[in-house]
């Protein structure tokens, strides 16, 4: 994502020249209207934050369906309350935190700006909004926000089946509202990252890796499913339903448009609209090129194709171009998310013998592709610099498993984070909460 230039009641970080409109007609050449190119970005904003309000829904389904039966409802309700309490705590601490508008209380590092984000005006006008040369401020936070909650969602099927639903929730509010948001603002709020020339337009590093390491720790932490490594062998476990898995990937497969899409910025142009064009089409090649690899690799392998890896190679294809949608030609997208789909067939397998147990592959298509994804983008894009984005891979990975682990250790000695071994065995929907997803098949 480009660098934003928001927050509230601060002038722009970067003014678009004065534009004006030909009296016959439009001349070549010429920008529209402020008012349009105000009105233009403020709607791709929209657009783009209700597609990826979506992927929500397809993280729920995608969760639902590649989880027990017993544990459906768990799931459900982990993402209703994940979302909601991103879009409270967002609020009332990170939109700020992640925007600093140059104001720093630890100099590219920490923002000098607190408290809740505040919206313009009912019925603004031109003379009185916080950045006439860009968008609304209502439009940017809600398409922020979108991507804040996404980050939390990866985290919750990395967990799944065994983990306490108030501690998570408890997680979610410090990651959505301090973790996510300060090292965003390194980045995408003007930072130190971006001060070196860090690349990452829609958030491979900044998103995905954010939520990948945090799923990773609390893996780690949690440990493995009962069952899931006996005597040196992974046992399978089933999910619910493929139905919904499949549903799942391509909801997320189409909110994707709007979170790379939407990442432009900018629609007040020609030059922006072909962009977002060109992005559309990149990100749907890499999600085609994840799939496809994915399903050969399984043939090839296993002699049967996998139906699961190929959504995950689908998925890790999508993290693979976040970074850097718009410069690579559609071949190039293609291969791009093609890796994405090898490193899911063989990082699912590895993790299972260090026996860390990730019951959605969570970490291998948003961590291991997203780390991908971000050294990618020196393929493409000549102003960026491979040892930039590896340092900054570094940075954010090293800042986010330090902060994720001492707050799920916190909650690990103070609440407990884990059900308890009946529980587990009987299913948290039943145990945790008293409601089942499918009880027609529930025995007796």
């Amino acid at each position: 994502m480009k660098l934003l230039k928001p927050l509230v009641g601060a002038a722009a970080l970067v003014a678009l020249p004065t534009l004006t409109l030909a009296q016959d007609g439009p001349t070549p050449g010429v920008n529209a209207s402020t008012d349009t190119v105000f009105i233009l970005n403020s709607l791709l904003f929209l657009v783009g934050g209700f597609l990826v309000f979506f992927m929500a829904a397809g993280f729920a389904m995608l969760e639902a369906g590649l989880v027990r039966g017993k544990n459906v409802t768990m799931q459900l309700t982990k993402n209703m309350g994940l979302f909601s309490l991103a879009t409270v705590f967002y609020y009332l601490i990170g939109y700020n935190l992640m925007y600093p508008l140059g104001t720093w209380s630890v100099e590219g590092v920490l923002s000098g700006v607190f408290g809740p984000g505040v919206l313009e005006a009912v019925g603004v006008t031109s003379d009185a909004a916080d950045d006439y040369s860009y968008a609304s401020t209502g439009s940017d936070f809600f398409f922020q926000l979108m991507f804040c909650a996404a980050t939390a969602s990866i985290v919750s099927g990395a967990l799944a089946e065994r983990i306490k639903l108030w501690p998570f929730l408890i997680f979610t509010i410090v990651l959505t509202s301090i973790i996510y948001p300060i090292q965003a603002s390194w980045k995408w709020g003007g930072g130190f990252l971006d001060g070196m020339g860090f690349l990452d337009f829609a958030g491979s590093t900044v998103v995905h890796s954010v939520g990948g390491w945090a799923a990773l720790v609390g893996a780690l932490i949690l440990g493995p499913r009962i069952g899931k490594y006996k005597d040196g062998k992974t046992i399978p476990m089933p999910g619910s339903n493929l139905t919904l898995a499949t549903l799942g990937t391509f909801i997320l497969w189409m909110g994707w448009f709007g979170f790379n899409g939407g990442s432009q910025l900018a629609m007040g142009t020609v030059g922006d609209v072909a962009d977002v064009s060109r992005i559309f089409a990149n990100t749907n090649a890499a999600a085609a090129g994840g799939a496809l690899v994915a399903l050969i690799l399984t043939q090839v392998l296993y002699k049967k194709p996998d139906l699961t890896m190929i959504l995950n190679g689908a998925l890790a294809g999508l993290v693979s171009i976040t970074a850097e949608p718009l410069t690579p030609s559609l071949g190039m997208a293609t291969l791009i998310g093609g890796v994405g789909g090898v490193i899911v067939v063989f990082a699912v397998p590895f993790l299972d013998k260090l026996k860390i147990d990730d019951v959605v592959g969570a970490i291998p298509v948003h961590l291991f592709a997203g780390i991908w994804g971000t050294i990618a983008v020196v393929i493409t894009n000549g102003d960026a610099s491979l040892m930039v984005q590896l340092y900054s891979i570094l940075v954010v990975g090293l800042f986010t498993v330090v902060a994720s682990g001492i707050v799920w250790m916190v909650l690990k000695a103070t609440m407990g984070i884990r059900v308890g071994e009946e529980e587990e065995i009987m299913g948290l929907d039943t145990t945790e909460l008293g409601m089942e997803a499918y009880p027609e098949f529930s025995k007796g």
